[in-house]
């Protein structure tokens, strides 16, 4: 039986040991601090990890997706549970709450139930920040809550974080403009606290968008297959979006009809995911499957993360991750707005 902990992400490089008590190690660094809901596989926890933020608290309720965190960050303090299991007074003075809410309730794959559905749990998120009152707030979803059908609902979030303080902005970002290989927009939150809102700028494209080709060549071709660099010629576009689904529907697939259609475009075949790539006696013409490797590069992870669970939980994780250029982009841009101010913040409230 083959292991079923796919190597896929990057290493430790902060050494950070976070939980409900700050270590005197850090209390003389440099890193600001995060609790992060509805953390999932780690995508933007990297991402923000990259930036600069710490997690004192990870907070996943999927099995798989919280061993996938405790594998890759065996320090970290992760929480297996309900963000409803939370008290941000353990946390008060976090200088970031952040979290990818669940998209369903706003997906337009879904009914789009937005407050009426039960997985909304931006009221969680609100509540958090009324406990912990975090020098900072960073919220993602999909970019049907941009919609004019939620204009009410995005109103009512941005009233209850100015009544807590905060300034407020949303923002659509495309995942592209970020060095991912896929369009993939995402619709962003940042509230901060007082005067420090006006520092803050969002971040704007990084380079040229990669091409699925260029960045699945190395994967592509390694295991000999003769018609590698022609299908990566081919393959000059960005990916469609990369859809994760639920446990409820289906196996591990790249997306709905039409998206099937746009990978066949660039020489996919996107009916399933495979195990691992082409090899020699693969036809030069063969029309390959990617493997949850592949996956994890389109999404904008590279080779050294590692996610814990079958194949389909691998790919589920995958797909409805953050990409981590993306977080890194937006963490920065948040931790320049914030600064040491909020650094002195958070261990002035430890010490106290």
């Amino acid at each position: 039986m083959s292991d079923p902990r796919v190597k896929l992400g990057w290493s430790n490089r902060h050494g950070f040991k976070p939980g409900p008590t700050l270590p005197e190690e850090f209390k003389m660094s440099h890193q600001l601090t995060t609790l992060e809901i509805c953390a999932g596989a780690g995508g933007q926890s990297y991402g923000l990890e990259q930036a600069g933020f710490g997690h004192e608290l990870a907070v996943e309720i999927d099995r798989d997706a919280a061993s996938t965190l405790r594998l890759n960050r065996p320090e970290w303090n992760v929480h297996e549970g309900d963000v409803r299991e939370i008290d941000g007074r353990d946390y008060r003075g976090i200088d970031l709450l952040a979290g990818g809410v669940p998209c369903p309730p706003f997906s337009v794959a879904g009914k789009q139930l937005g407050s009426e559905d039960e997985r909304d749990l931006f009221p969680e998120a609100i509540r958090l920040v009324r406990e912990a009152r975090p020098a900072a707030v960073m919220l993602e979803n999909v970019k049907g809550l941009a919609s004019a059908r939620f204009q009410t609902y995005r109103d009512s979030i941005r009233g209850e974080l100015e009544k807590l303080g905060y300034q407020t902005d949303w923002q659509l970002l495309l995942s592209s403009e970020f060095g991912v290989p896929q369009l993939r927009p995402r619709f962003i939150l940042v509230a901060i606290r007082g005067a420090k809102f006006k520092k803050f700028e969002w971040p704007g494209a990084v380079g040229t968008p990669r091409m699925v080709g260029e960045t699945l060549l190395p994967l592509m071709s390694a295991n000999g297959w003769p018609g590698a660099t022609a299908w990566a010629k081919r393959a000059n576009s960005i990916a469609p979006t990369i859809v994760g689904g639920s446990k409820k529907h289906g196996g591990a697939d790249l997306g709905p009809t039409r998206a099937k259609a746009a990978w066949l475009a660039l020489g996919v075949d996107a009916k399933g995911v495979a195990d691992e790539a082409p090899s020699a006696q693969h036809p030069i013409r063969h029309v390959p499957r990617l493997t949850n490797e592949m996956v994890a590069r389109i999404q904008g992870f590279d080779e050294s993360w590692v996610f814990s669970g079958r194949k389909t939980s691998v790919y589920r994780q995958i797909g409805n991750a953050f990409p981590p250029p993306v977080a890194e982009g937006v963490g920065t841009a948040i931790k320049r707005a914030i600064g040491a101010e909020a650094m002195n913040r958070r261990r002035l409230a430890v010490v106290a």
